[in-house]
């Protein structure tokens, strides 16, 4: 991820610290799933260490994995745009430590202060648009004629 979609560096200190007041701290045992694709997205995370993978699933196969995800990263979006429902799965794929966060606290949150939920707002939306043009590359080095590009 880039440093625009870190959290330390998206959001100004007092946002920050004030999303920070209502983190809990939870641990996952590797393999454990986090969410499952099409389910309520009510919840998110910030990784603090470990990494969490993000999959697709393929109807008679094992899921893709699209993403690996480590410190510092924001787990799941779905939360903050309706109908709330999951585009992914995810799975602990390392003993994982994190902050969680309740997404209707945070929806809360956003509407009691516009500044503050503009600021998460672009945050989130820097994350998914990050993560748009990163599978966007790989499907170029896959299935695009000549890859992504790059020099040979």
């Amino acid at each position: 991820m880039t440093s625009a979609t870190i959290l330390a560096a998206a959001l100004p200190a007092e946002h920050r610290e004030r999303l920070m007041r209502i983190a809990r701290e939870v641990s996952f045992e590797a393999g454990t799933r986090l969410f499952e694709e099409g389910r309520r997205a009510d919840r998110f995370w910030i990784i603090r260490t470990g990494t969490v993978t993000l999959d697709l699933h393929v109807p008679g196969r094992r899921a893709a994995v699209i993403e690996s995800l480590g410190h510092g990263e924001l787990v799941g979006w779905s939360w903050h745009f309706p109908p709330y429902l999951w585009q992914l799965g995810a799975e602990a794929m390392s003993p994982v430590r994190a902050y969680e966060f309740d997404a209707d606290a945070v929806r809360a949150l956003c509407a009691q202060d516009p500044e503050f939920g503009r600021a998460i707002a672009v945050w989130v939306g820097r994350v998914v648009a990050h993560r748009l043009h990163a599978s966007r590359i790989r499907l170029l080095d896959l299935y695009g004629p000549h890859g992504s590009g790059g020099q040979p």
